[in-house]
C-alpha cells in the first residue's frame, strides 16, 4: 500500500485489500490485552499497534499507519477527546471507535466526540470479570470494527455534504455525520434498481422511527425538520444505545426540535407533541389501557442483538394504529426494523429507508430494502420533508 504525505498529513491511505489495521489506544492493560486477543482472532483484521496514552497514538500516527483506532477517553498525558482531532488532523479518513465506560460525563464527551468527526463509540463494561457484559462488548466492538473499516474499501466520496457541525444556539443542528461513500455497484444493488411500493392511502397517525451506528448524527438533523409533525402526531423512536447515553441523546433531541423529548416512562400515555425515545436496556412498546395508548417497556431478552430493539416498537404499534402508521429504518448495522417493517407493509401501513450514501452503516436501512417492503429509499437530508408531506396528506 502506497501512503503519500503531504506535511503531516497521510492522504492516499485507503486500503484496497489485507486485514483491517486496527490501534488501541487504553491505558488499562486488561483492557489494551482483551482487545488485542479478540482484534487477532478475526481473520480480516490485524492489531497495528497498543498504546497507553492518546499522545504516543498521535506522536505514532504516521508510523502505525492504522486504518481504525479505538480510542479510551480516560489516559494520562493526553486524553481521547483532545488526541481524536490531532489524529484526524493527520489522517482524515481514519475511522476512531470512542471507547468509555457508562457515566454521565463519559457519555456527554462521546456525544462531543461525534461532532469532532469520531465514526462511532462504544460503552466498556464495568468489570470484564462479568461474562456476558464481556461478551457483548466483544461482539459489539468486532463488528463495529469490521463495519466502519469496510468504508476504506470503497471509492472516494460523492455526493451530499456532511451535516454542519452542532452549535451553542438554542436550536443546534447537531453533531457532524462524516463523509461516508457508496458501495461499488457490485457490494450492492443501487437504489434505483431496488422495487419499491407504493405509499400507504392511509393517513399515518403516528412516526416510527429506528436506528443505531450512525443513529444519534442522523436522528438530530431529522428532527430539525420535523417540528410539524411532532406538533400533530406521536412520534417514538428506538436508538440502539446504553442506558445513560440514551438520557443525553433525549437531551439532544429536545434541543434540536425545539419540542419535548425523552426517555420514555413504563405506562405514560403516548399523545401529540412529544418525542419517546427508548431508554438503554429497555425495549420500548405500545399497548392499551383502557381508551389510551401507553408505554410498555420490557426488560425481556436482547432481540436482533439489541436492548432497546427496533422490531418490539414496530410490531406493537401495529395493534394500536393498524395500517397509519409510517416508519424510518435509518443507518445502523445489523437488520433490526425489517421484520417489524415487514409486518407494519403487511398491515397497510409505508416505511421509509435511509439510503446507502448517506448512512454510516447500510445494515438496517439496506436491509429493509432489499427486503421490498420501503415506499421509498431517500438521502438523509430528504426524509424530512417527505415525511412532512406524507403526514400533509400526500401520498405520492
Amino acid at each position: 500500500m502506497s501512503v503519500a504525505f503531504a506535511g503531516n498529513s497521510i492522504t492516499g491511505s485507503s486500503r484496497e485489500a489485507g486485514p483491517l489495521r486496527v490501534m488501541i489506544v487504553d491505558d488499562s492493560v486488561v483492557i489494551r490485552g482483551l482487545i488485542s486477543r479478540w482484534v487477532g482472532a478475526e481473520h480480516d483484521m490485524e492489531v497495528a499497534a497498543s498504546l497507553r496514552t492518546g499522545l504516543e497514538a498521535v506522536n505514532q500516527l504516521e508510523r502505525i499507519n492504522p486504518d481504525v483506532a479505538v480510542l479510551d477517553i480516560e489516559m494520562p498525558e493526553l486524553d481521547g477527546i483532545s488526541a481524536l482531532p490531532q489524529l484526524l488532523a493527520k489522517k482524515r479518513d481514519l475511522v476512531i471507535i470512542m471507547a468509555s465506560t457508562l457515566t454521565r460525563r463519559n457519555a456527554e464527551i462521546s456525544f462531543k466526540a461525534l461532532s469532532l468527526g469520531a465514526a462511532d463509540y462504544i460503552p466498556k463494561p464495568e468489570s470484564t470479570r462479568e461474562a456476558s457484559a464481556a461478551d457483548i462488548f466483544h461482539h459489539d466492538l468486532i463488528q463495529k470494527i469490521r463495519h466502519l473499516g469496510a468504508r476504506l474499501r470503497r471509492k472516494p466520496a460523492v455526493g451530499s455534504p456532511p451535516l454542519a457541525p452542532a452549535s451553542p444556539a438554542p436550536a443546534p443542528r447537531g453533531p457532524v455525520a462524516r463523509p461516508v461513500t457508496p458501495a461499488p455497484a457490485s457490494a450492492a444493488p443501487a437504489a434505483s434498481s431496488l422495487a419499491l411500493r407504493p405509499f400507504s392511502n392511509q393517513a399515518p397517525k403516528v412516526l416510527l422511527i429506528g436506528s443505531s451506528t450512525g443513529g444519534p448524527q442522523a436522528l438530530m438533523a431529522l428532527v430539525t425538520e420535523l417540528g410539524p409533525v411532532i406538533d400533530r402526531f406521536p412520534v417514538l423512536v428506538t436508538q440502539h444505545m446504553p442506558p445513560t447515553f440514551t438520557t443525553i441523546l433525549a437531551e439532544h433531541l429536545a434541543r434540536s426540535s425545539r419540542r419535548p423529548a425523552a426517555e420514555a416512562v413504563d405506562g405514560e400515555p403516548v399523545k401529540p407533541g412529544r418525542i419517546y425515545l427508548a431508554p438503554g436496556g429497555k425495549h420500548m412498546r405500545v399497548a392499551r389501557s383502557g381508551a389510551d395508548t401507553v408505554i410498555a417497556l420490557d426488560d425481556g431478552p436482547a432481540v436482533n442483538f439489541c436492548k432497546p430493539a427496533v422490531d418490539p416498537l414496530f410490531t406493537s404499534a401495529i395493534d394500536i394504529w393498524h395500517g397509519n402508521i409510517l416508519s424510518v429504518i435509518l443507518t445502523g448495522m445489523g437488520s433490526d426494523g425489517m421484520r417489524g417493517g415487514k409486518d407494519i407493509v403487511a398491515a397497510g401501513g409505508s416505511v421509509i429507508a435511509q439510503d446507502e450514501a448517506s448512512s454510516v452503516v447500510w445494515g438496517m436501512p439496506g436491509a429493509a430494502a432489499n427486503a421490498g417492503i420501503c415506499a421509498a429509499i431517500l438521502p438523509l437530508n430528504q426524509i424530512g420533508a417527505k415525511v412532512n408531506r406524507l403526514f400533509a396528506g400526500d401520498r405520492s
